[in-house]
């Protein structure tokens, strides 16, 4: 009789193991879907799915099966569900903008940052943009990327830029040259501006610290230098006109040690 109960009980104890390992197995096991977050930047992240960076993400993870699934949401948002595990990663951070994600080794794109100010004030340099008055769209956090910014502002939004800038309430505007020629071309009489280049800064996706998030962070690190090496990405970047950051060397000189 007691041998009866022996037998039941590990019986017991086998399939409630089974099960337990089954269940982590479905936790550990990545899906075929790479959910990325991000704002609809123009030819770059556009709502439709087109633009260099969801061309560039697809030719990294749909080769070896993982289809790219995109939630295009403004930044904060989109940053924010990548914080709290609801998408594996967030487009288009700057290195250790933010809190609450990883970081890959490496970044996926660069942005070439300019100064936006009047065509007759003087042409700053990084040197030298610490003495004036900035502004930029909240989120960005230059201050972070380009040292001595002490004397600046944000913003909620880019169409009232050019009006600050005309009243000198501000000195100089900060942002992606990109961004900046949408809000020229938007502006009634653009030659009262002048656009002057600083530096490019590397562009990193932010993954989730969930299983699946470094289950896909994994699996970009493993492709990126692959890709590299064979030359697939230069052609992304010459279809969208834009800079391909990774000429000077094949190790990142952005890279995280």
């Amino acid at each position: 009789m007691r041998g009866g109960w022996i037998g039941i009980l590990l019986g017991c104890l086998l399939a409630n193991s089974l099960m337990l390992s089954a269940a982590q197995a479905r936790e550990t096991t990545p899906s075929a879907e790479f959910r990325v977050a991000s704002e609809a930047w123009e030819n770059h992240s556009n709502a439709d799915g087109s633009g260099l960076a969801w061309d560039l993400l697809r030719a990294v993870f749909e080769p070896v099966g993982v289809k790219l699934k995109i939630t295009s949401v403004p930044y904060t948002r989109a940053l924010g569900l990548a914080q709290r595990g609801k998408v594996d990663a967030v487009l288009g951070l700057y290195l250790n903008e933010a809190e609450g994600i990883a970081y890959p080794r490496w970044p996926y794109a660069d942005d070439a940052v300019v100064a936006l100010g009047l065509a007759r004030a003087p042409a700053p340099t990084l040197q030298s943009l610490a003495k004036y008055r900035l502004i930029w769209v909240r989120g960005y956090a230059y201050q972070s990327q380009i040292p001595n910014l002490t004397n600046y502002q944000e913003v909620q939004r880019r169409d009232g830029i050019p009006q600050m800038l005309k009243q000198g309430r501000a000195d100089f505007y900060i942002d992606d040259d990109d961004e900046v020629k949408i809000l020229l071309a938007a502006t009634e009489h653009p030659q009262e501006f002048k656009v002057t280049p600083l530096q490019y800064l590397p562009v990193y996706l932010g993954f989730a610290h969930t299983v699946h998030g470094r289950a896909m962070q994994a699996l970009y690190e493993q492709r990126m230098p692959q890709l590299l090496r064979a030359g697939t990405l230069r052609p992304i970047f010459a279809r969208y006109q834009q800079h391909y950051p990774y000429d000077s060397a094949q190790e990142m000189p952005h890279a995280r040690p």
